[in-house]
């Protein structure tokens, strides 16, 4: 059967939420169901309101009550509502009646669809602002398998009404996107602010699954998240799934190292290394609650101009196949990290760097935003219970291996230093190996660009294999090129 939603004109205005809703009622094969828990039964009422709804809704619902909600969904192995696992739970569970309570014979070109979202809005106090989980199962060819979006949301909003009714535009958009849009993700994730502005929703998590969106890479569409300025921070695990930065970062101690990672060397590791094992002698941080997580900031990602695709793809597949936890983020200040971090936990915190990311901390450029200016950023920076650890650099032209201890700050910096080094604030790393510190990620990439050799012996063991197998960083792909 010929897909009747395929070929979608680009419209040259953004289409009213009515005009969405209604387009989709219109449409004589799209049919499901609505769950909606938390904030009332704000995206449904859309589809009510513009007629032709008989239609397109089977069942909507709200199952409020946690009793009800736990009879009909199960019960959470944590006894939280507002989870990812729940949303799940639901799309699973409705799209299971529409499938068993509908005869497919007799609605053979119907393109089934379960809708859900599980969401906390503001409190009475004001104190939480809410969040929460909305996702769609849906076909877009009654003979193939199911695709499927979900993605986290944070509201900014003050007012639980305003939030509700936010919430009930980002379905719209999500259900029209998602029948009209699935075959330009890139464009769908942007068409779901529509009607909505950036400064009153967050999304920081998001993934699409299914046949549809075999071909789309979750971390890829992360990077967009932060392109598009619709979060500061994403996160994704080694197994390349998008993940919520709270359910890793809750209450635990986390350590974080920043870098470029193009590539992983030598360096990158030793500093993890022997920063992760001072930081577990640290007091009050255990081993099983402790998050490491490799960080990469977008400056660093449009260092060369504009963002690569293709060599952001290379790192995150590389810190992937190691087994880490990656983040991206708009966080070019320290600072920023950090509070991003308090966030979630009031555990110990530590940040592994290298002196020339030390030295770029004391340069007052990066803080005139700032009212306070560098004494500000120190504040937000070293409140709470934070360590630095340090990992030497080699002065090429003496050879002289420097520290915290013979690291030269400029002259309006030496007492902020001091008091910075004196309180226990830093810690060098004393453990390292000489060897490596004449390696440079640069010179690396241009020795794997160019099939030189000995780049091999510059990387941890087993990281050359990977890159050649998976041809990242421009290994062998460009001889002909270089030939030429």
């Amino acid at each position: 059967m010929p897909n009747t939603i395929i070929g979608d004109k680009e419209f040259q205005e953004i289409p009213s939420i009515k005009s969405k809703a209604l387009r989709i009622n219109l449409n004589e094969n799209i049919y499901g169901s609505f769950a909606e828990i938390g904030a009332g039964q704000e995206t449904v009422r859309n589809f009510f309101r513009v007629g032709g709804a008989s239609g397109t809704i089977a069942k909507t619902m709200s199952a409020y009550g946690k009793d009800f909600s736990d009879a009909i969904y199960g019960v959470e192995d944590d006894g939280r509502y507002v989870t990812e696992a729940r949303l799940t739970k639901m799309l699973s569970h409705e799209i299971n009646l529409i499938e068993e309570r509908i005869n497919r014979e007799t609605n053979p070109n119907k393109l089934f669809f379960s809708y859900a979202n599980t969401v906390t809005t503001i409190d009475f106090a004001k104190q939480y602002k809410g969040h929460g989980w909305v996702g769609i199962r849906y076909q877009v060819d009654p003979n193939e398998d199911y695709n499927e979006i979900t993605l986290h949301i944070r509201f900014h909003q003050n007012d639980a009404q305003l939030q509700q009714i936010t919430l009930g535009i980002l379905g719209v958009n999500l259900i029209y996107g998602a029948y009209y849009k699935y075959d330009h993700p890139k464009k769908l994730l942007r068409y779901l602010y529509d009607h909505i502005d950036k400064d009153s929703l967050e999304i920081d998590t998001i993934n699409f699954s299914g046949p549809r969106f075999k071909d789309v890479d979750n971390r890829l569409m992360s990077l967009q998240l932060i392109k598009n300025g619709m979060t500061d921070a994403v996160m994704f695990g080694p197994d390349g799934y998008n993940i919520l930065p709270a359910k890793i970062l809750y209450k635990k101690n986390i350590l974080a190292f920043r870098g470029s990672f193009r590539p992983v060397t030598n360096v990158n590791i030793d500093m993890y290394e022997q920063a992760y094992e001072l930081f577990l002698l640290e007091n009050r941080v255990k081993e099983e609650r402790t998050e490491v997580i490799f960080e990469i900031t977008l400056s660093n990602l449009r260092a060369t101009g504009e963002i690569d695709e293709e060599d952001f793809l290379d790192r995150a597949k590389l810190l992937c196949n190691l087994g880490h936890t990656v983040m991206i983020s708009n966080f070019q200040e320290y600072y920023r990290l950090v509070e991003y971090f308090a966030r979630y936990t009031k555990m110990r915190m530590g940040l592994a760097m290298g002196v020339n990311n030390l030295i770029d901390i004391f340069d007052e450029k990066y803080y005139r935003h700032l009212s306070g200016g560098i004494l500000e950023a120190f504040g937000k920076l070293f409140y709470k219970d934070l360590k630095v650890y340090l990992y030497p650099m080699k002065d090429l032209k003496t050879g002289e291996y420097i520290n915290s201890k013979n690291l030269k700050v400029h002259p309006r910096m030496k007492e902020l230093y001091k008091f910075f080094k004196y309180n226990g604030r830093l810690v060098d790393i004393a453990d390292y190996n000489p060897e490596f510190l004449d390696i440079f990620s640069r010179d690396v990439l241009l020795k794997i660009e160019k099939d030189d050799d000995g780049w091999e012996k510059m990387l941890p063991e087993g990281v050359s294999e990977i890159i050649k197998s998976k041809k990242l960083f421009n290994y062998r792909r460009s001889l002909k090129d270089i030939g030429n």
